[in-house]
């Protein structure tokens, strides 16, 4: 049996998706509680634990970064934004204007996404017919 990395970047790329999916789901509870006293927004940690995870190495190319990659501990994180600031009197710090361009960030970012995985496949399938 051989070792393939032939999955490597489609493994991240649906963690990615995930932690997109997940942050989608965020912004649309930001959006529920817009009038919940006290509520603070919540975003979701991902490129930031990417990028740590890839780690700094300058010499080392991206594939080996990839190949090297611990997928579980590649893992979004809830947080929550701006806890201690409010800019209305009721404790709340979410503005629907920030969340629907959040919004609209992420579905590009999720269908972004989502081509680059549907690449990779069409990458595999081209590479399995000419093998």
């Amino acid at each position: 049996m051989f070792k393939s990395n032939a999955f490597d970047y489609i493994n991240v790329l649906g963690k990615a998706m995930d932690a997109a999916w997940l942050r989608n789901d965020a912004i649309a509870n930001n959006i529920a509680n817009i009038d919940t006293p006290g509520y603070k927004r919540q975003d979701i940690s991902f490129e930031a634990e990417l990028e740590r995870a890839l780690g700094y190495r300058r010499y080392i190319s991206m594939d080996a970064k990839v190949a090297r990659l611990r997928k579980a501990e590649l893992a979004p994180r809830t947080y929550t934004d701006y806890g201690n600031f409010s800019y209305r009197m009721d404790g709340n710090n979410v503005d629907v204007d920030t969340e629907n361009v959040a919004l609209a960030a992420n579905q590009l970012w999720y269908n972004g996404l989502a081509t680059s995985v549907q690449n990779e496949f069409t990458n595999l399938q081209a590479a399995m017919r000419s093998s």
